[in-house]
């Protein structure tokens, strides 16, 4: 499953803000990116997310639903469903 795409589905794309849905199937994942734009993640679901940056630099971060976190933009990564089950989580980039 590791070719799995997570579904990205745009919710909100204006001036000031873009606001994405992410759905992984355990094992999926967004392919490499680099964000433009600081953004706050808000998780749906439990997530487990499997994370690997450009450096080589490899970690799992927890997210409970319904808790948030932030970044700076410049952050680039390969993001995997790291779970047996689904995972959703919102994405709020601030343009």
């Amino acid at each position: 499953m590791a070719d799995t795409k997570a579904v990205a589905s745009e919710l909100i794309d204006e001036a000031r803000v873009r606001v994405t849905r992410y759905d992984f199937a355990p094992g999926a994942q967004t392919g490499w990116h680099r964000h433009k734009f600081d953004y706050v993640i808000v998780a749906i679901t439990d997530c487990t997310m499997r994370i690997e940056g450009r450096d080589g630099s490899h970690f799992e971060a927890r997210v409970g639903a319904g808790d948030a976190y932030r970044r700076n933009h410049g952050v680039e990564h390969n993001v995997t469903n790291g779970g047996e089950s689904p995972m959703s989580f919102v994405e709020v980039e601030l343009k």
